[in-house]
């Protein structure tokens, strides 16, 4: 499915919070005990999709919003949290002011922006000083067990994988921050195992947007090339990996303009 097509993802947005929705759901404690997340904390999540973060610090008691370009997600993220102020939107025009928020985070959905460096730039920009930043993707697909489903599926299908993009691997979002000047707070590999009870549900999940006839065609594909992943009960215990960095961003302070030199003698004269 294509990460960047906001139509697809409206027209999966139900079975995504059903499928996927809890998946990175150790990445947001991560996140929330770095940030000191509670009481009174704004904060907001761009490419908030269904609203599941935004959900787990609503309970934290934070002041929420968020802001997805999918409309079928950003109803069901207002259904899910209808105190927060969601919004339909780009990564990189935030509809919010500069200083706005405690927090701002982006999980699985920088790499998707048209410009990553524009989308984090925003994030930083709706940030208060000395707020945080949190930006998070999949590991490299060595560290992904869902990546060795995709990777048989597409040689199946005589296609090269979608390579993985450099966010992904070490390194990348350190990167990216600093290109956008933030300093990096604390980044690494949080573990974010998925499990399924059985293979209907392994079927759906992986190929989430395809159509009839082709979930039939690759069916068996998926199965055969998940079973080493199966469980005695006859589900699926898959490991992967989510990538994060935390940075914050403070602004350039602002010196007094130099006075001009006061009329009289030039510098030498006596």
């Amino acid at each position: 499915m294509d990460g960047a097509d906001p139509d697809r993802w409206s027209a999966v947005a139900a079975d995504w919070l059903d499928l996927w929705g809890g998946l990175a759901a150790p990445l947001w404690q991560v996140i929330a005990e770095a940030a000191g997340v509670g009481p009174g904390t704004k904060v907001v999540d761009v490419g908030c999709g269904s609203g599941d973060l935004l959900a787990y610090v609503d309970a934290l008691g934070a002041s929420t919003a968020g802001m997805d370009p999918a409309p079928g997600m950003v109803d069901f993220a207002r259904a899910q949290i209808p105190r927060a102020d969601v919004r339909l939107g780009s990564a990189e025009r935030l509809p919010w002011p500069d200083d706005a928020f405690d927090l701002a985070t982006s999980v699985n959905a920088v790499q998707f922006a048209e410009d990553a460096h524009d989308a984090l730039l925003e994030l930083a920009r709706v940030t208060k000083p000395g707020g945080l930043v949190a930006v998070a993707n999949w590991a490299q697909p060595e560290l992904n067990d869902l990546d060795t489903i995709e990777e048989a599926v597409a040689h199946a299908a005589d296609l090269n994988p979608i390579p993985a993009g450099d966010l992904r691997h070490p390194g990348g979002l350190e990167t990216l921050f600093t290109g956008c000047d933030l300093d990096i707070v604390v980044a690494g590999v949080v573990d974010t195992p998925w499990s399924v009870p059985d293979d209907d549900t392994l079927v759906r999940a992986v190929l989430l947007g395809e159509d009839p006839s082709t979930v039939k065609a690759k069916a068996a594909t998926v199965i055969r090339a998940a079973r080493p992943f199966r469980t005695p009960s006859g589900g699926y215990r898959l490991s992967n990996s989510f990538r994060y960095a935390i940075g914050t961003y403070s602004p350039p302070r602002v010196l007094p303009t130099m006075l001009p030199p006061a009329r009289g003698r030039a510098e030498g004269d006596v």
